[in-house]
């Protein structure tokens, strides 16, 4: 094992424990965790971007979450991280920026993932039809029949 795979064991641990009822404690407890990674390091900068995020104080997580991609992380991570920087641009009413992120994201690993964030963005952002076109188009590949139909159907609604 790593001193990585060590650290990132502890980080999960933290994660099954997290109680955002004691932000303080949860901050000081992934700043420890924080400080044995080297300045700098993407994996640390995605986790403080995390717990930022995670209670609630998400102008606070953008800077880290960016500082994490542009540090460069291994595809799956950096996809993830995109996909909760994305989130938190929607919450902070950011959604031209949240859209963007998500519009250069090919993520196969994710599933539906970032359908599912970009409809939620763009029904945030006061654009209910296309929200409800993005969900349904990724929610007709899986159906077992009508997958034609249902997209012809999500694409009718932003047309």
């Amino acid at each position: 094992m790593t001193d990585l795979d060590d650290w990132q064991a502890r980080v999960d641990a933290f994660w099954a424990d997290f109680d955002d009822s004691d932000p303080d404690g949860c901050l000081a407890r992934m700043r420890a965790l924080v400080e044995e990674r080297p300045p700098g390091d993407p994996f640390a900068l995605a986790e403080w971007g995390g717990v930022h995020d995670s209670l609630g104080l998400e102008a606070e997580a953008v800077e880290p979450y960016r500082r994490a991609l542009a540090a460069g992380l291994p595809p799956e991570k950096a996809h993830q991280v995109t996909i909760q920087l994305a989130s938190t641009l929607r919450n902070l009413g950011r959604y031209d920026e949240a859209l963007a992120l998500l519009g250069e994201l090919d993520a196969p690993e994710l599933g539906d993932a970032p359908a599912f964030f970009r409809a939620l963005v763009l029904h945030s952002a006061g654009r209910p039809a296309e929200a409800l076109s993005v969900a349904l188009t990724a929610l007709a590949e899986h159906l077992p029949r009508y997958t034609r139909s249902a997209r012809a159907y999500a694409a009718d609604l932003v047309e």
